[in-house]
């Protein structure tokens, strides 16, 4: 049984994670932020789970496009993330990089489909060779299955045994594709293909998520030998900004299943506003802190120079 301070824990940042995710569309909407956004409202469970079982000294993390709830869960660094997007010079990557490209200690980001698991293998052959006891992670959608680079990245972090954590994040859709429509047969069968063990999860329990994470993470620091873990989740909004052409029942049918709300009946209804309160208090006075710098954005310092 997790001690009830840890539940707590995993409670707020899970929902930190969403509250941020909810306000970056909000700022979207009304035109603050510099470029694009893409959020995992609905996800957070497998960013938390995995953040919470590796170790943040020395392992690597690679994530995606959609990579807020990773960098969260990792950093917590919720000033840097929100200045980025805004494109303040204080933002993790001086404002530049915005959404999809986030960088901070061992964490990585891109937004270039399937493009950050042949560096992640790269990364992997190197702690290898420097004998060191860090393991990589690779976070990828299900529409990156389809992408050639992820099979030939199988195929070497088997034949070399690299200390490579494929996680398959299968939200059931690449953009607006579903994956029925994409995919045929099994994802962990692929993997199985090149020799490489799996695991497959429906995750809508971040508790149990945590226990069969950590035994991912073991064996492939133990081993020094890639896993396959195939978490099976769904995200509650759209894939970026835009329409979505999902249906609404099933949206509905999948947010009865909400990790966090799952999570959230067992702590009490005080801890829970308390939680909630601190949470919106915080992503209040960092916005004032962001709005009262006296650095331009990026949008400001394009105006000026036209």
């Amino acid at each position: 049984m997790m001690k009830k301070e840890k539940v707590e824990k995993i409670y707020s940042l899970m929902l930190l994670i969403r509250r941020t995710e909810e306000k970056l569309l909000e700022l979207f909407s009304r035109g603050l932020l510099n470029g694009t956004v893409h959020t995992c409202i609905g996800q957070e469970a497998c960013a938390v789970g995995v953040m919470e079982v590796i170790d943040k000294e020395i392992d690597i993390i690679f994530s995606n496009h959609r990579a807020h709830g990773h960098f969260l869960a990792y950093s917590e660094d919720v000033y840097g993330l929100l200045a980025e997007v805004i494109g303040k010079k204080s933002g993790l990557c001086g404002g530049i990089g915005g959404s999809q490209h986030l960088h901070k200690k061992n964490f990585y980001t891109n937004g270039i489909q399937g493009g950050m698991v042949p560096i992640a293998l790269g990364a992997a052959k190197a702690e290898k060779f420097k004998g060191s006891n860090a393991i990589v992670i690779v976070f990828l959608g299900d529409g990156t299955m389809g992408q050639g680079v992820v099979y030939e990245s199988l195929n070497i972090a088997s034949l070399w045994s690299l200390p490579l954590l494929f996680i398959l994040e299968d939200n059931h859709y690449a953009q607006t594709t579903p994956k029925k429509l994409a995919h045929a047969g099994s994802f962990c069968q692929r993997a199985k293909a090149f020799d490489i063990q799996t695991e497959h999860i429906k995750v809508d329990d971040v508790l149990k998520l945590i226990n069969v994470a950590d035994n991912a993470v073991r064996y492939v620091r133990e081993n020094k030998k890639p896993f396959f873990l195939h978490m099976e989740t769904y995200r509650f909004s759209p894939h970026s900004k835009g329409d979505d052409y999902r249906n609404a029942e099933e949206i509905a049918k999948f947010k009865l299943e909400d990790p966090l709300i799952k999570l959230e009946k067992e702590l009490s209804k005080e801890k829970v506003k308390e939680i909630s309160e601190n949470i919106d208090n915080m992503l209040l006075s960092i916005l004032n802190s962001i709005n009262n710098d006296n650095e331009m954005s990026l949008e400001e310092l394009l105006i000026l120079n036209n």
